[in-house]
């Protein structure tokens, strides 16, 4: 039977390369030189198509090495899912990379409700919301990405119809992982409309979009840093203080920014400057 098996060839790869579907390195030249997208026709009814029920399940053999590389970036993947809590930019995949294997060796499923994280276990649940509309779905991870910078999370297609990104190609959102064996994060951290029918939106908030350069303990190095940042032709560095744990920060950040799009058009005028990649930080002001 051919497919009894996977070549021994494309499991080393694999494991080689933490099979991230988000990687154009997958299939050959012809491969990366495909458009990916929205299937052509007619859009999937969504609202009929289950979310995932978030239940313990055991780590994939594939894919859950603690530290791993790409281009040149190092990235440490979390033992559990429980307590991520980030906000930053999504991303989503579809037809380039349909039926290609992702990093748990499962064949990638656009009409499911997946995801691919840089950092949380394989296979893990997390509950994905759109901050500015208030739609969220529960996303089962089974992959490695998005390797682009500031991107969060890669979302399969259906999920991004759900939460109303798939237009723009991408959205503001807010990813809080599910600590499955425990019946009270599952709970709290529930959808409207989790697994039948459709997501009602619930009061997206108004999400203002930094970069931020840096933060530091003297506000004179947050000075410092934004006086180079002006001088370089990018007059809208702002200085803010902000607690962690008691202890006073100061970020300097470019913004607020109307789009993703103008972040990522600011980033590498900041590298140019010789400073750090920026990245991206999020304020929710609520209507």
């Amino acid at each position: 039977m051919r497919h009894a098996r996977a070549p021994a060839l494309l499991i080393l790869a694999a494991l080689l390369l933490a099979g991230c579907a988000s990687s154009p390195r997958r299939g050959g030249q012809r491969y990366a030189q495909a458009q990916d997208g929205a299937p052509r026709g007619t859009v999937p009814d969504v609202a009929a198509i289950p979310m995932p029920v978030p239940r313990p399940l055991p780590l994939s053999r594939f894919g859950n090495r603690s530290t791993y590389e790409v281009d040149g970036r190092t990235y440490h993947v979390r033992p559990s899912a429980a307590g991520y809590d980030q906000r930053g930019i999504a991303s989503w995949y579809g037809t380039k990379f349909q039926g290609y294997l992702t990093s748990s060796l499962e064949p990638y499923d656009m009409y499911r409700f997946t995801a691919a994280s840089k950092v949380l276990p394989i296979p893990s649940y997390a509950r994905v919301t759109n901050l500015q509309n208030g739609h969220c779905v529960i996303v089962r991870v089974n992959d490695r990405g998005p390797f682009v910078p500031n991107r969060i999370i890669d979302l399969s297609y259906v999920a991004a119809i759900r939460l109303g990104i798939v237009q723009a190609g991408t959205g503001i959102v807010r990813v809080q992982g599910i600590d499955a064996a425990n019946p009270a994060s599952v709970r709290a951290l529930a959808c409207p409309g989790a697994g039948a029918g459709p997501v009602a939106a619930a009061g997206g908030g108004h999400p203002l979009l930094y970069l931020q350069v840096g933060a530091f303990l003297e506000q004179a190095n947050a000075e410092r840093v934004q006086a180079r940042l002006r001088a370089g032709g990018l007059e809208n560095a702002t200085i803010s203080s902000t607690d962690v744990r008691g202890q006073r920060f100061w970020r300097v950040r470019l913004g607020p920014l109307p789009d993703v799009a103008a972040a990522d058009a600011l980033a590498p005028r900041v590298e140019a400057l010789g400073l750090p990649t920026p990245q991206v930080s999020i304020d929710v002001r609520n209507p």
